[in-house]
């Protein structure tokens, strides 16, 4: 039956398949963006998320650039989202391998942003694209007052620090309206 990634990812991890079915996934994202690049919407990007397992990897940036190599992607084509609580479980070997995956021009994502414990500090060092702010501060807009200063607060700071930001599970216009 249908089993939820927030339990298959942590059974997979669990049963040490995790990197087996990451890179499968990533294959297989990469794979259908180059079909459609082949059907002419070569403006199409793709999105892929790593778990904190294969973040840890020591063979992630092989597995990446050969990935992208086999289907014949430039690095800015793929995104890899990291959540905000897998990048600051080892902040210092995230910052190695987003620097590693930055340099084959692949852009990043910090994804959940305000659900962990991150030290602010270390957005600077993350180097990343976008902040993508957790669907739990948006589901409440506009009625949550704490939500929208919370996540006024996320886009004022990351517009500052020069990073793109995406909220996650807009569903009304007057959600929208408040984002923009």
């Amino acid at each position: 039956g249908m089993v939820s990634p927030a339990k298959f990812i942590v059974i997979a991890e669990e049963c040490g398949l995790i990197d087996e079915l990451g890179e499968w996934v990533l294959n297989e994202a990469c794979g259908q963006l180059a079909a459609w690049h082949a059907l002419g919407w070569r403006h199409l990007s793709m999105a892929v998320n790593l778990s904190a397992h294969q973040l840890r990897a020591p063979n992630l940036v092989a597995v990446v650039s050969a990935t992208l190599a086999r289907h014949s992607l430039a690095g800015n084509d793929l995104e890899l989202e990291v959540t905000e609580s897998v990048a600051m479980a080892d902040p210092e070997r995230a910052i190695g391998q987003l620097q590693q995956l930055r340099a084959l021009g692949v852009r990043l994502a910090i994804d959940d942003f305000g659900t962990g414990y991150s030290a602010l500090s270390y957005l600077k060092q993350f180097d990343i694209d976008y902040l993508k702010i957790d669907q739990s501060f948006v589901r409440n807009l506009p009625i949550d007052t704490a939500d929208m200063v919370l996540t006024e607060a996320i886009i004022v700071m990351a517009h500052k620090l020069g990073l793109k930001v995406i909220a996650e599970g807009v569903e009304t216009e007057q959600q929208r309206s408040l984002l923009i």
